[in-house]
């Protein structure tokens, strides 16, 4: 099991990750955190004694045995500034950065992966995408809910081209709890009820049927679910998506 964990680039998605390691643990890791994101650094060294913040992006390495990088891939370039060690464990959750560019950038370690990590790991709740499977990844990501392994590039970016819908899925929802509200409902009254809708429905889920099964079970013949699924079918809502996902697909295809 690794000692300790670095995480450079300090955003939302490592924030999830130290909180999912650490809030409410016996024993949780050691964490060192970089400089960058000095806030969110501060607040999660504040709230967690094992967690430090470095003085530098060189020290989070000199420190740690995994690092996981939460960068833009705009700054992924500063990761080869950096001397990395050949015994460094590198976990990427930086979209868009292709393996053979993550390898050089961090040569001369090997033992790299990427990964899609998403908010729910801060609940331990998460199954984070890992290509190509690593061991040390999966011991890091099933303290964080499950990992779904990875052999295949193509599936992998797959993977994580659908996890680029949750934003619209909010709006989505936002949309129907502004409607509600055009209807006389309050705020907090109507966020709550759309809320406890689809996290109702999404807890039928264990029953393990295809998303078609239920689908069908709430388009009663003739009822508004039909019409309304009928609708969106219509006005092109589902092959929108699609073609969306094929070209967030695109843009993370990066072999």
């Amino acid at each position: 099991m690794t000692s300790t964990y670095g995480v450079l680039g300090v955003g939302s998605i490592a924030r999830a990750i130290v909180t999912g390691l650490c809030e409410g643990v016996a024993d949780p890791p050691r964490v060192v955190l970089s400089p960058r994101g000095s806030a969110t650094s501060a607040e999660l060294a504040a709230r967690f004694e094992t967690v430090d913040v470095a003085a530098d992006n060189q020290s989070v390495l000199d420190g740690s045995d995994l690092v996981i990088v939460c960068l833009r891939v705009a700054d992924a370039p500063m990761l080869g500034d950096l001397a990395w060690r050949a015994d460094h464990v590198v976990v990427s959750a930086t979209a868009a950065l292709a393996m053979p560019q993550l390898l050089e950038l961090v040569a001369p370690a090997t033992r790299v992966c990427r990964s899609v990590p998403m908010p729910p790991v801060a609940d331990r709740a998460g199954l984070t995408a890992v290509h190509p499977p690593l061991a040390e990844a999966r011991d890091l990501f099933d303290r964080l809910g499950e990992t779904l392994e990875v052999e295949d590039v193509d599936a992998y970016e797959a993977l994580s081209a659908t996890s680029a819908t949750l934003s619209g899925f909010f709006e989505y929802l936002h949309t129907q709890s502004v409607w509600l509200e055009g209807h006389g409902i309050g705020a907090e009254d109507a966020r709550s009820y759309v809320a406890a809708t689809y996290a109702g429905a999404l807890g039928q889920l264990d029953r393990g049927e295809p998303f078609a099964t239920l689908a069908d079970e709430y388009a009663t013949p003739g009822g508004v679910n039909e019409q309304v699924a009928r609708e969106l079918r219509e006005a092109g809502a589902y092959a929108t998506l699609r073609e969306a996902l094929d070209r967030a697909y695109g843009r993370l295809s990066t072999q």
